[in-house]
């Protein structure tokens, strides 16, 4: 079982940037693929980032690619999200996930935990 909590969403200026953070808890997290994903009112959740278990493999989303970077500390198990140039249409809900599998993904099917989700509010 694997627990994902997440912190570091709050209000930013378009052009600002924020961190995210998704502190993870069980023993195998360096086995497991990680990604973020967001959720905007009244849309479907949506793919942001995804990295594999050892961090040598990443891949974005084109809405964000250029912008944000997803990062992974095994010995903390932790999974980072830099966001910067934020847009107002950044807006959204942002969760952390895990897969049992070392493999990146873009699929919330693929994906077996997730945090309960952090607010990120971009202002025009």
């Amino acid at each position: 079982q694997v627990q994902l909590v997440e912190s570091g969403g709050g209000l930013v200026q378009a052009g600002g940037s924020l961190r995210l953070s998704c502190a993870a808890s069980g023993r195998t997290f360096s086995y497991y693929g990680m990604g973020w994903f967001r959720q905007a009112p009244g849309k479907d959740r949506e793919f942001v980032a995804t990295i594999s278990s050892s961090g040598s493999s990443l891949y974005y989303a084109d809405s964000v690619k250029g912008r944000f970077t997803i990062s992974r500390d095994n010995a903390k198990k932790t999974v980072s999200l830099q966001m910067n140039s934020l847009k107002p249409e950044d807006t959204a809900v942002y969760y952390c996930a895990a897969r049992t599998s070392s493999i990146m993904a873009m699929s919330t099917r693929l994906y077996d935990y997730w945090g309960q989700g952090t607010q990120v509010t971009v202002s025009s």
